[in-house]
């Protein structure tokens, strides 16, 4: 794929709406949508890279209330002609096809090969990759069991997304500070897979979220690790100019 002069491929992930309650949320809602507003004359393309939201089930008939300002900003975007592309998160794993039907966005459930410009991305949202987390691993797996999935769909709404929350907020206190910092590159465990990924085949960038800090890592010398951070304290994103790519931070 190429794009024209002048235009650029944005990258951004880990928005967590919802979190930690509905006022913090909608402030960091209406500054993703200015950013959004703020691309819209240059974006060639647009990837979301995972936790959009900081729970999210499509019930048969029933989507999670609320995130009107961004769900209508991407259906403008799309309906502009701006191709955007979206990767679930492990928070928002449980997407169908409302975003294919209702706002023209391709949904992705594993890591996906692109090239631009003759350059090769590797993009993802990052989680249960790697070695370790074993248990994290197994949990996943019964999540995106389809009968697991079709149980949860049983509980009424208001219990199944009061359950889902209370156990978001366990996993973020489990976290604790380690995003907030460097861990090292041998314990950075998405450059440990990434050099992995090099033993069997080159790309010149690889593309995640999921780790909520933002990190830019020469993995060899042309191959690089580029992990978006988060908006819901660094607002930090990449482009891709067609040459290069920039980790940058927004403010308005």
């Amino acid at each position: 794929m190429s794009f024209s002069e002048h235009k650029k491929i944005y990258f951004l992930s880990d928005f967590h709406l919802g979190a930690p309650d509905y006022s913090s949320s909608l402030i960091r809602e209406k500054k993703i949508v200015s950013f959004l507003d703020s691309i819209q004359h240059d974006a060639a393309q647009i990837f979301i890279v995972g936790d959009i939201f900081d729970f999210w089930y499509e019930y048969k008939k029933v989507v999670p209330k609320g995130y009107v300002r961004l769900l209508g900003k991407l259906a403008a975007l799309t309906d502009a002609g701006i191709p955007i592309h979206f990767f679930v998160g492990n928070h928002d794993m449980w997407m169908k096809d409302y975003f294919q039907k209702e706002l023209n966005i391709p949904v992705y459930f594993e890591p996906k090969v692109f090239t631009f410009h003759q350059k090769k991305f590797f993009i993802g949202h990052g989680d249960g990759l790697g070695p370790g987390d074993h248990g994290y691993k197994f949990i996943k797996k019964i999540f995106r069991n389809k009968f697991c999935q079709w149980l949860f769909g049983q509980l009424h709404p208001t219990l199944g997304i009061n359950l889902a929350n209370y156990f978001s907020r366990k996993s973020r206190e489990k976290t604790g500070t380690s995003d907030e910092h460097f861990l090292g590159e041998g314990k950075e465990w998405l450059i440990v897979y990434c050099k992995e990924i090099l033993q069997q085949k080159h790309f010149d960038y690889f593309i995640f979220g999921h780790r909520h800090y933002p990190i830019d890592f020469k993995l060899n010398e042309t191959s690089r690790y580029i992990n978006l951070g988060d908006w819901i304290r660094n607002f930090t994103y990449a482009t891709f100019d067609g040459n290069n790519i920039e980790l940058k931070k927004w403010s308005e």
